[in-house]
């Protein structure tokens, strides 16, 4: 079987990955964590655009207001990181409904004008921290995206986790079909099992983190608001997407038929479909080092 090369081959004719960043800012307190983490990773990284996706939770009613609450979340982070230059645009105001009719939006024209000006071996990476129907739209509009692009998702579990349910991947499941099934290079960071490794403390965080920097205060707040007293950790699952990336030898993956996704979202297992690859351990620690030292401006 095929197996697909590793991100990092596809550097850009300046050293460099070609990097947008598809997120759904405010569902939670990871995306911040993994937007900051990316933008101050320039080193490694030219992120060339910020995408608000959909969600809807107890913090958002619709799918658009989430995607936009999620914009305006990604301003007040490029506000903090002072890279108010960087794009940043709205995008899907719902999620995709089956696997033929995209959703337009900003963020999709803009992807795929993006897409265009790669090529098969200098691509342009896809981080997608969310709802995937902003690349999935893209794909749907301009299928032969699939031959200049890469998409590296934070979602679902591995095809042989004893249970299905994940958010990103149950509130979006036309999309992650569509993706799955369009045949570009697909990356996947399972949730449970592996992305749930990257737990943290408020503790490790103010011990490790200048509080007396806007942005990572900001990122603190966040998080302290976010949970209980006494002992508690909690995941800062997407910032393994981004890791994948900017710090390729801390993600361990292997390469797996792409699995097919049933319309409850669960995973069919089918061994004549093209290869993906699936991330299954994280040097959690490696992680937090890179993270916590680029936050401080110690690189």
């Amino acid at each position: 079987m095929n197996t697909l090369r590793d991100i990092s081959l596809h550097l850009s004719s300046g050293g460099k990955l070609r990097v947008v960043l598809d997120t759904d800012t405010f569902n939670e307190i990871d995306d911040q964590f993994a937007l900051a983490y990316l933008l101050r990773s320039s080193d490694k990284a030219e992120t060339e655009a910020i995408y608000a996706a959909p969600f809807k939770n107890d913090r958002a009613d619709s799918a658009g207001e989430g995607m936009e609450k999620s914009f305006e979340e990604i301003e007040r982070l490029l506000n903090r990181l002072e890279r108010n230059e960087v794009p940043h645009y709205r995008g899907a105001k719902q999620f995709l409904s089956d696997s033929i009719t995209p959703v337009g939006s900003e963020a999709v024209d803009d992807m795929i004008r993006r897409a265009m000006t790669a090529t098969e071996s200098e691509r342009l990476n896809i981080i997608a921290i969310g709802a995937i129907t902003n690349v999935a739209s893209a794909l749907l509009l301009k299928p032969e995206i699939v031959d200049r692009c890469n998409v590296i998702w934070l979602g679902g579990h591995h095809p042989e986790y004893p249970f299905d349910f994940e958010f990103n991947l149950s509130g979006d499941v036309a999309a992650v079909r569509t993706v799955y099934d369009s045949g570009v290079p697909l990356y996947v960071v399972p949730c449970e099992g592996v992305a749930s490794h990257l737990r943290v403390s408020r503790e490790e965080l103010s011990a490790f983190l200048d509080l007396s920097d806007p942005l990572s205060s900001f990122l603190y707040k966040r998080f302290s608001e976010y949970g209980s007293e006494g002992v508690w950790t909690k995941e800062i699952w997407d910032i393994s997407a981004v890791a994948w990336v900017v710090l390729p030898e801390s993600v361990k993956s292997y390469s797996i038929p792409t699995p097919r996704v049933a319309e409850d979202g669960s995973y069919i297992v089918d061994q004549r479909r093209p290869p993906c690859r699936f991330a299954y351990k994280l040097n959690r620690d490696a992680i937090y080092r890179d993270l916590f030292t680029r936050f401080n401006g110690d690189f």
